[in-house]
């Protein structure tokens, strides 16, 4: 019941976004994850403030995120990419040394049903979220389905509520 009262508080909350993508190979015209990021934000009635593309570089991507965590006019920074076990994967570093507060049940959801999409494969991703002063981070993976997975069925269904949490509860 008192979601129920909670997420009524929340609705109507318009996100105003940052996407970060993280990729030594996409550019403006190949990358389709930050593409349905951006599309499925607006079709929720959110904002994208900015929207980036950043070589998998700690020093790059912690650039990014200092600069937007924080500021008065963004709420969330959603990035995807850089989440999975290569050598050169360093989003979740990067990101998680700047949360305050982890949101586990995120990356915890997105491997169960990623699981139910892609089976085994699921348990290496490192996808996370967490709260960095009063800034929602979001690492996903780089593919589009995990991106679509995780916007459509925990992120878009959610952001309202968290704003809400994050701001007056």
């Amino acid at each position: 019941m008192a979601t129920n009262t909670h997420q009524n508080l929340a609705s109507g909350r318009i996100a105003r976004t940052g996407v970060l993508t993280v990729s030594d190979t996409r550019t403006a015209s190949n990358d389709t994850s930050g593409r349905i990021i951006c599309r499925l934000l607006l079709r929720a009635g959110h904002e994208v403030r900015e929207q980036a593309i950043v070589r998998d570089e700690p020093d790059a991507i912690g650039a990014y995120l200092d600069r937007w965590i924080g500021r008065e006019d963004m709420d969330l920074i959603l990035l995807t990419g850089g989440t999975g076990l290569a050598r050169r994967d360093t989003t979740i570093e990067v990101v998680a040394a700047r949360f305050d507060r982890e949101l586990d049940g995120f990356g915890e959801l997105f491997r169960m049903l990623s699981w139910k999409q892609i089976g085994p494969a699921a348990m290496m991703s490192r996808a996370t979220a967490g709260l960095a002063g009063r800034t929602l981070l979001f690492a996903m993976p780089g593919s589009s389905a995990a991106v679509r997975l995780a916007m459509t069925e925990l992120i878009v269904p959610e952001i309202a509520h968290l704003l809400w949490v994050v701001q007056d509860g």
